[in-house]
């Protein structure tokens, strides 16, 4: 298994492989999706993660901000358990961390609240 290197984190930015990006992104293991949107906002839901989905990886980190603020839907929850698929969800600086534990050692997919 492989994935991005997350260097370093504060609010409202995060640099993975020396890239610093300051808007909400998703890690793939071969790809990098900046700019993340959810259509509400700090609701993540099935429909916001359609290439996670797709991609069906052992664990989703989600980064919940640093506040906490975004939060999984139950739905989405349901969905991604029952395909399998561990999620670990954690305020964005913890979040990084399991992140980059995981990531060699399992399909794993990170997906970051960069502010609250």
């Amino acid at each position: 298994m492989t994935g991005h290197e997350i260097e370093f984190y504060s609010f409202g930015k995060i640099i993975v492989d020396g890239t610093t990006y300051t808007n909400d992104l998703i890690l793939y293991p071969e790809a990098i999706q900046d700019s993340w949107r959810r259509r509400e906002g700090h609701s993540l839901t099935v429909e916001d993660i359609p290439d996670v989905v797709k991609e069906k990886p052992d664990v989703l980190v989600v980064g919940t901000g640093a506040s906490e603020m975004m939060h999984i839907s139950e739905d989405t929850t349901q969905k991604l358990l029952e395909m399998g698929v561990e999620i670990v969800a954690a305020p964005t600086d913890r979040a990084i961390k399991y992140y980059n534990k995981l990531k060699s050692k399992k399909h794993t997919i990170g997906a970051f609240h960069l502010t609250c």
